[in-house]
């Protein structure tokens, strides 16, 4: 593949994102210098995909960290700086995940010069991106041996190189498939309200020269009557111990739509993902996004003045909807509880490794 995004990146003025909100029309990077324009970024969505939260967290932290002068209230100072991260979206694992990833190397360093403190959370902002891009190769190869040499591939919401630090978790899986040689097309849902099929996944496989045909939400159930997908896979914002997956409000359906085709529901769950301290999918928090994302699209109104409207931005499927959950670390199948549990010990077992 010759195009590679860049979603996020950090450098000496600042964490440099591209604005998701312009694409595909525009191709925006901004350059954010305080841990409350990176907070804001996140609720606004120009940064969005849980890989990909997960590192603006990180770097956001260590952004505010690195813009203290002195060692004054520094605990203080932290754990505020934490909670302006902590308090921009509910449902997203990796978000809490950086978080505590972020307070584990302050915690190990607090006794030590500013500038060594600055430092260690820089380099740990850092290292949670080019992880993040290793695991979803990793994840990649994993899962394109699930899919068929040739055939076509829905997928809902963006779950690509834009969602992560780089690569994709679900689209990573179609990328790698490509890799390999396979031939395959991939039909992305637009995904209501925010159109991150549309606007997103349809601008990256324009990008890889991947075959995309983009279709309306309420078109997956045509496609899969008429034998034209042969798999669904989507990302995960958090899946927790039973398997229970929480995406994008729509991946419910389309789960329901693939069962009762016999069509393999396959989801792409980096480890970091992953809950486990949350048993089922009916304990997730789900984001409550304002009824002006449904009722306006750009800056056009669709809807008449005064109407109720409602947006949860995501939605559960329960796990035996699921037919597998790719991982860094392998393929978890049911009953998860055990594969799952299986994956996240691996990948700690790894990390204990390399350090």
């Amino acid at each position: 593949m010759s195009y590679s995004v860049k979603t996020i990146e950090w450098s000496d003025d600042g964490v440099v994102m591209i604005d998701q909100t312009k694409l595909p029309t525009e191709e925006i990077y901004n350059t954010y210098k305080e841990v409350e324009e990176v907070a804001q970024a996140i609720k606004d969505l120009v940064i969005r995909g849980a890989p990909a939260i997960g590192v603006a967290a990180a770097m956001g932290i260590a952004l505010g960290v690195k813009n203290l002068t002195s060692k004054e209230n520094l605990d203080q100072e932290f754990e505020r700086i934490c909670k302006i991260i902590h308090d921009t979206r509910p449902t997203a694992q990796n978000l809490f995940w950086a978080i505590q990833r972020m307070r584990e190397v302050y915690q190990g360093h607090r006794d030590k010069s500013l500038h060594e403190i600055q430092a260690a959370l820089r380099d740990e902002s850092i290292q949670v991106l080019e992880e993040d891009i290793d695991i979803n190769r990793r994840m990649g190869m994993h899962g394109q041996a699930l899919l068929a040499e040739q055939g076509n591939v829905l997928t809902h919401c963006n779950a690509g190189a834009l969602a992560t630090g780089g690569y994709g978790t679900a689209l990573g899986v179609v990328r790698s498939a490509v890799e390999q040689g396979k031939t395959l097309r991939v039909f992305a849902d637009e995904t209501r309200p925010f159109l991150q099929g549309a606007r997103l996944t349809a601008w990256e496989m324009m990008k890889e020269n991947i075959p995309c045909t983009l279709i309306t939400d309420n078109m997956a159930g045509y496609f899969m009557q008429q034998g034209q997908v042969q798999a669904v896979i989507v990302g995960t914002d958090r899946t927790v111990a039973n398997g229970d997956v929480a995406n994008k409000i729509g991946t419910y359906s389309v789960a329901v739509l693939a069962k009762a085709h016999n069509i393999p529901f396959y989801v792409a769950a980096p480890t970091s993902t992953i809950d486990l301290s949350i048993p089922t999918g009916k304990d997730i928090p789900i984001e409550q996004r304002t009824a002006e994302e449904v009722t306006v699209i750009g800056n056009r109104q669709m809807a008449p003045d005064g109407i109720d409207a409602a947006y949860p931005a995501f939605d559960v499927t329960p796990h035996h909807l699921v037919t597998a959950i790719i991982t860094e670390e392998g393929v978890a199948r049911d009953p998860y509880t055990e594969s799952l549990a299986e994956m996240v010990a691996r990948a700690k077992a790894r990390r204990t490794a390399k350090a």
